[in-house]
């Protein structure tokens, strides 16, 4: 791996949580005079080591929360810490490079290039972190082969069932080793098999990777209860915050 894009280094938090966020707000200016409150005073931790899983009705603000903890959009207020960095205080370049080297993105509909390959999809973020092409693509085949996909590598995404594809988009979010996953229904068009098999991959992950956590946007209550803890959006607020396990 080269050593030629600068990084933002990460700072030593063993002593914090992965993820703390404080009086999150979030407003959407909607045509004139009309200002959308979508998410209002949230706060939650999230330790190193847990699945939480977020849940509410549609239109709560969840996929909203998701978007912000992961630098996808900006918040009004409040503040965001990742691994000892306030994300609001990063430049975009910064925040580009951050979101590469630590978090990983897992979204329902999959958002894998049509035209390259599961081996180039999953390739592909090793090669934009600087590693080489013979290191990346043995790095992304490994990946392919752990989720069960070593004889469908080279093949297109429309090539896929569903499930192949959702394997394919959890290997390019984990092929990284990120801090933090972050899955938006990441099992939302799966059949129930398929979704236990992603979940049994997910557990498996947090426990050969404790200073990770994975947090996943679901609507089922089945999905959830696999989870550490379960973060209930109401109205833009935290609703309650129940821990299973």
């Amino acid at each position: 791996m080269t050593g030629t894009i600068t990084r933002l280094k990460l700072k030593n938090t063993e002593n914090m949580p992965l993820i703390r966020v404080n009086s999150l707000d979030k407003k959407y200016n909607e045509g004139k005079n009309n200002e959308v409150h979508v998410l209002k005073s949230i706060e939650f931790d999230i330790p190193r080591g847990q699945m939480i899983a977020i849940m509410g009705p549609s239109g709560c603000g969840k996929t909203t929360l998701l978007n912000v903890v992961g630098g996808l959009d900006k918040y009004s207020s409040g503040s965001i810490n990742i691994g000892g960095n306030n994300i609001g205080e990063i430049s975009e370049r910064e925040m580009t490079n951050f979101r590469l080297d630590n978090i990983g993105f897992i979204f329902q509909l999959f958002n894998l290039f049509d035209s390259q390959t599961a081996l180039e999809n999953v390739t592909l973020p090793l090669l934009l972190q600087g590693y080489s092409p013979d290191d990346a693509i043995e790095k992304a085949k490994m990946m392919l082969q752990e989720v069960g996909l070593g004889d469908r590598m080279n093949h297109l995404p429309g090539e896929l069932s569903g499930g192949q594809q959702q394997r394919v988009a959890i290997s390019r979010a984990l092929i990284t080793e990120p801090l933090l996953i972050l899955g938006d229904e990441p099992t939302g068009d799966l059949d129930s098999e398929t979704s236990a098999d992603i979940m049994k991959l997910f557990q498996r992950t947090i426990r050969e990777n404790p200073q990770m956590s994975i947090v996943i946007v679901t609507h089922s209550q089945t999905i959830a209860e696999q989870c550490d803890r379960i973060l209930r959006i109401e109205h833009g607020k935290v609703a309650s915050d129940e821990v299973l396990k």
